[in-house]
């Protein structure tokens, strides 16, 4: 919250300088230094430990595209067919907020945690070439309306963030000094300034200065770069008040432009690392090789690769050893909470939110003896308020849940028996099962495994159902006719059969149930051997061949 609030001022509101960047990285450094600590034994050397990885959320433009029915995710899809569909979703839309979490454990105080947290205004790098496209999802919007998200610090003050292939063609562009502007209405707010510099040039004496005020960010920049190579008996300082332009000699030119600390090289070097904003934490992120910590994170990771490391690639596996090289050790608290949600019998939940409140109800038989945690000074706001889908605050509640159920898989594993002093090396050890293991929503797999081979399917059985004086029914019709009773998806097999897939066994007993005997549509468990078109079709290959073969060998007997 302490980089929230200096980002929000009305000074860097305006623009992110290099006074600014500083401060950021300065900050982020000493995030990063309080989690230099090991994750769990197999990963790095025993070390005294009192942190815990950075807990991440993130919030989008948009979720999914409006694409046709079979390029929409189901429950048919493989890992790999997932991933294809869901990359098309993430290159169109953008990252609006991400929100970071860290807690520590305070010295002299058992299993009681402090969570620092921020929230990050991001908005895609627009400078000279670079110019990203993304678009809005009208729901998404909503929803984030609903939650009083600020759109106006998301598009107004957003800090910039670019790839890696980007980054490349943009610092080229910048020390090569092949760039230009690209935006209409930076050509012609510039063309302004040049022409009011030019008039003023025509009057000045050598020494006389002026200034231009309200130009910030990386138009100022551009402006800079503009006027340095259109003009050559000027030089330019960026000031707070804006752009100080002064008129000098050539030769004064040139020795402030091989001596001054504001020569072109390191000038270009700050306009770089300004360009590059948000991408540095991400970067030192990945270098810290820290745990990370995310609920449902599979949207999470696909955008940080995109927009951060590279280009999502075409191949499944790639992507997933991309990921795996950037964070070693990823935790996903969806994946952790469903086996204690089942054994513990608790209520239903959507979404995080409603699993915190479950973990600090009286249903939690650890609620008392459970871990403590308090919110830094700097982020009292979240005390006593609640703000779900606000990113910082669902890395939060991400912390917070991970940590209530380590205490509970430590009281599962110990019982009625004496507990041992909870600590972060032991909660660690109790969630090495689940370390790497992502949950992947609506697919023919529950999770993805980014350290080794995927999980076989552990879904309830395919049903096939037959269809009877139905003519030219749809896969649209049939899931209509299924939906009072439970959600399936439905892919065609053949022109009157069709595959239904549930995610819950009961839905699938359900059905098997309701529509025995029924006149029009019958419905029995999928056998690939014995319905498959595909192996319909070879076996009567095989037997036509056979036939053919059979009467050959007869025709072909002497005496016959």
């Amino acid at each position: 919250m302490v980089l929230q609030k200096i980002l929000q001022t009305p000074k860097v509101e305006k623009k992110m300088g290099s006074a600014v960047i500083t401060y950021f990285l300065q900050f982020l450094q000493v995030l990063l230094a309080r989690l230099h600590v090991p994750f769990l034994r197999q990963f790095s050397p025993p070390t005294p430990l009192n942190t815990l990885g950075p807990r991440l959320d993130i919030e989008f433009t948009g979720l999914r595209s409006n694409l046709s029915r079979r390029q929409q995710i189901s429950l048919f899809d493989l890992p790999s067919e997932w991933y294809l569909k869901t990359r098309r979703s993430v290159q169109q839309f953008t990252i609006c907020q991400i929100g970071l979490s860290v807690f520590s454990s305070i010295e002299g105080e058992s299993n009681k945690y402090v969570a620092h947290s921020c929230n990050f205004f991001l908005f895609p790098t627009t400078f000279g070439i670079l110019d990203s496209e993304f678009t809005f999802q009208a729901s998404s919007v909503q929803f984030l309306n609903q939650y009083g998200f600020d759109y106006n610090k998301f598009l107004k003050n957003g800090i910039p963030y670019m790839n890696e292939e980007q980054e490349k063609k943009i610092k080229h562009n910048i020390l090569t000094g092949n760039w230009r502007v690209r935006s209409s209405l930076d050509k012609d707010q510039i063309k302004v300034v040049i022409d009011e510099v030019t008039r003023w040039l025509d009057l000045a004496e050598e020494g006389d200065w002026m200034t231009l005020p309200g130009i910030a960010g990386f138009q100022a920049f551009e402006v800079q770069l503009v006027l340095r190579q259109a003009l050559p008996d000027i030089w330019t300082v960026l000031r707070d008040q804006g752009i100080l332009v002064k008129k000098v000699s050539k030769q004064h030119r040139w020795y402030l432009e091989n001596t001054s600390c504001d020569r072109a090289s390191c000038w270009k070097e700050k306009i770089l690392l300004s360009a590059r904003g948000f991408s540095l934490f991400f970067q030192m992120l990945v270098k810290a090789q820290k745990p990370l910590v995310g609920h449902n994170m599979m949207m999470d990771l696909l955008h940080l690769h995109e927009k951060f490391f590279r280009p999502l690639p075409e191949s499944y596996d790639q992507f997933k050893l991309n990921i795996h090289n950037l964070f070693p050790v990823l935790i996903d608290t969806k994946n952790v909470t469903k086996d204690i949600w089942k054994e513990l019998n608790f209520p239903r939940v959507s979404n995080l939110s409603e699993v915190y409140e479950v973990l600090n109800s009286d249903l939690n038989p650890t609620k008392n003896s459970g871990p403590e945690v308090i919110h830094a000074s700097k982020c009292e706001k979240y005390v006593e308020t609640k703000y779900p889908h606000e990113a910082a605050y669902d890395a939060f509640l991400c912390g917070s849940v991970l940590l209530k159920v380590a205490h509970l898989l430590l009281w599962r594993v110990h019982g009625a028996g004496p507990m041992p002093e909870p600590s972060f090396p032991l909660y660690l050890d109790l969630l090495a099962p689940y370390v790497n293991q992502v949950n992947l929503i609506r697919a023919g797999v529950p999770k993805i495994n980014f350290s080794g081979p995927d999980c076989p399917s552990i879904r309830p059985p395919i049903l096939l159902l037959h269809v009877r004086r139905w003519p030219e029914v749809s896969e649209q019709q049939v899931y209509w006719e299924f939906q009072n009773l439970c959600k399936f998806d439905v892919r065609r097999l053949s022109r009157s059969q069709f595959l239904l897939l549930t995610n819950k066994f009961k839905d699938a007993r359900s059905i098997l149930k309701e529509y025995r005997g029924h006149p029009t549509l019958q419905v029995s468990l999928y056998r690939y051997w014995r319905h498959s078109p595909n192996i319909n079709c070879l076996l009567q290959v095989c037997g036509v061949v056979t036939t053919w073969a059979l009467l050959a060998l007869l025709l072909g007997r002497p005496g016959l």
